[in-house]
């Protein structure tokens, strides 16, 4: 079942970190979604975001990876108003055909992720989705595998970590008919990787030459004055200053793509 850490417990401890400098904070879990299950009164995920919404010093709340049935019209809505909610979600989809997520005993169709997809862009501005993708799990198919090829390539997510299966002892996986060949495998995460590069490089550039906040987190070794951070919605930002940005919220221009990242101007 769920275990919930007491909301009084979470609440303190933003407290404290916000005492301590922190801007940031990440909620992360096991099955985050069915937070408050256990819990009396009517606590769940979104209060709980709701209630940090409220702690002075905190800016940016995020969440770690989320199921995507956990966004409904509805907990959407909620989020929106929270103005220190960043647009940014790891929504965990792992194939884009239904007979493969089926047999991944996934409760959601591609559909239904798209659709998730679709009114997190409707009702959040910027917002990045960013996926976990599973190849050559046992049975996907080449008819398989390019369903979820032209469903990624459609819907278009800011980032996906594409991963090779591999057989784990033990688990129902691992005991399935038609395991994929590891050449297979390999070809099928190289397309994939290749279709992931065009579509970060797409999403960055809709907001070349643009202001946005980014948090700056540390300075890159062995280059002076230059600083990584990154912005709301989660766009990794290189910029040069002479000033000490570590830890600093500061409006950055959004001039080039570089690879991973962008180059920002603070002016």
């Amino acid at each position: 079942g769920v275990c919930s850490k007491e909301p009084e417990k979470i609440l303190k401890e933003v407290k404290e970190l916000s005492k301590n400098g922190f801007k940031e904070i990440i909620l992360s879990g096991v099955h985050t979604a069915s937070y408050g299950m256990d819990l009396e009164g009517n606590w769940d995920l979104v209060k709980i975001l709701e209630e940090i919404n409220k702690i002075e010093g905190i800016e940016r709340i995020r969440i770690g990876s989320i199921d995507p049935t956990f966004f409904t019209e509805g907990v959407i809505e909620r989020i929106c108003n929270l103005e220190k909610m960043c647009p940014h979600f790891h929504l965990s989809l792992q194939s884009g055909c239904d007979a493969t997520i089926r047999r991944m005993n996934r409760k959601y169709t591609a559909q239904e992720y798209k659709d998730v997809v679709e009114n997190l862009r409707k009702y959040m501005k910027d917002v990045s989705i960013t996926t976990d993708i599973i190849v050559g799990f046992p049975g996907e198919s080449n008819v398989e595998f390019e369903a979820t090829y032209e469903f990624l390539k459609g819907i278009k997510l800011s980032k996906m970590h594409i991963f090779k299966y591999s057989k784990r002892t033990g688990t129902k996986a691992a005991e399935m008919p038609f395991q994929v060949d590891g050449l297979i495998k390999e070809e099928r995460s190289k397309k994939l990787i290749e279709l992931n590069n065009a579509l970060e490089v797409e999403f960055m550039e809709k907001f070349l030459g643009r202001e946005m906040s980014v948090l700056y987190e540390e300075a890159i070794s062995g280059k002076e004055n230059t600083y990584v951070g990154y912005t709301e919605n989660y766009i990794k930002v290189i910029t040069e200053s002479d000033e000490n940005l570590e830890g600093k919220i500061v409006p950055t221009k959004l001039v080039a793509v570089k690879q991973e990242n962008m180059v920002g101007i603070i002016e």
